[in-house]
C-alpha cells in the first residue's frame, strides 16, 4: 500500500537521509527545502520554500498538495545562531534579525505547516507527525544558545498540546530530541565506518532512521510523544 510523505528540510543532512532511506518505491513524496535535492525516487516532487517567511512557505506547500491525503508529515528543520556551539557565542550580541529568522523558521513555520495540513492528514487511516527536535530542548541541558534552545523547547510544547487536539482524529504526533549527529557521513556509509571515524562520539544517521521507522510502524492506537536520543558521549545533557 502506497503512502504519501511530506518531508521538510530534504536538501542535506538528516532530511536527505530520510528522503533516501525511509519511503518505499511505491510511496509519494513532497520534499520541501530552499535548494533542490538530488533524488531518484520515481514519485518525488520538490517544493521550493523559504521557511523564514512562514506564511508564504505554508501557501506554496499547500498549493502543491491541495486536498490530497497525507500519511506522514516530518518537520526536519533547525537553524541556530551564527556563533552557536562555539566558545565565543554571546547571547547579548545576537541581532534582532538573527533571532527573528531563527524563531520564524524553527517555530512559526512549523506551526503553520501543521495547521495547514491537518485536513490532509485526516484523510489517512494512520497519520503521523514527526518533529525533529534537539537535546537543547530538554530540561537542564547546559548549552548556552538561547534562541535555538527556546525554539526546540517550543516543539515539545507543540507535541503536548496538539496531542489533545488530534486525539479525536487519532493522528499521532512525536518529537525526536536528538544530540550531535554524524551528518558528514552519507546514509550509505557503513555503520561500523561511521563509528570508527567518529570514535563513537556522534549519533549515526542510521540510528535516527530506526527511531523514525519505529514511530511510523505504530498503530493509530498509540502516540509516541517523545524520544530522547543524546550521543552516549555527550556531556551537555
Amino acid at each position: 500500500m502506497s503512502r504519501t510523505y511530506v518531508i521538510y528540510g530534504v536538501s542535506k543532512g538528516l532530511g536527505q537521509a530520510i528522503l533516501q532511506a525511509v519511503p518505499q518505491k511505491e510511496d509519494r513524496i513532497f520534499g520541501i527545502s530552499r535548494s533542490e535535492p538530488g533524488c531518484l525516487h520515481p514519485s518525488f516532487q520538490w517544493i521550493s520554500a523559504d521557511l523564514s517567511q512562514p506564511e508564504l512557505a505554508r501557501d506554496m506547500v499547500k498549493k502543491q498538495i491541495q486536498n490530497q491525503p497525507v500519511d506522514y508529515l516530518i518537520y526536519n528543520v533547525g537553524i541556530w545562531e551564527e556563533k552557536a556551539f562555539e566558545p565565543d557565542y554571546d547571547f547579548e550580541n545576537c541581532s534582532d534579525t538573527e533571532i527573528s529568522r531563527l524563531l520564524h523558521t524553527n517555530v512559526h513555520a512549523c506551526i503553520l505547516a501543521i495547521q495547514s495540513l491537518l485536513e490532509n492528514l485526516r484523510l489517512s487511516s494512520n497519520a503521523k507527525i514527526i518533529l525533529i527536535g534537539s537535546t537543547w530542548g530538554l530540561d537542564n541541558h547546559n548549552g548556552a544558545e538561547v534562541a535555538f534552545s527556546a525554539s526546540k523547547f517550543a516543539l515539545r510544547g507543540m507535541v503536548h498540546a496538539l496531542r489533545q487536539s488530534l486525539r479525536k482524529d487519532q493522528i499521532g504526533i512525536s518529537v525526536l530530541n536528538l544530540g550531535y549527529l554524524a551528518t558528514e557521513f552519507d546514509i550509505n556509509t557503513p555503520l561500523d565506518t561511521v563509528l570508527a571515524e567518529t570514535e563513537a562520539q556522534l549519533i549515526p544517521l542510521q540510528d535516527v532512521l530506526a527511531a523514525i521507522r519505529f514511530i511510523l510502524a505504530t498503530s493509530r492506537a498509540s502516540c509516541v510523544k517523545e524520544i530522547n536520543m543524546p550521543a552516549m558521549a555527550d556531556l551537555h545533557i
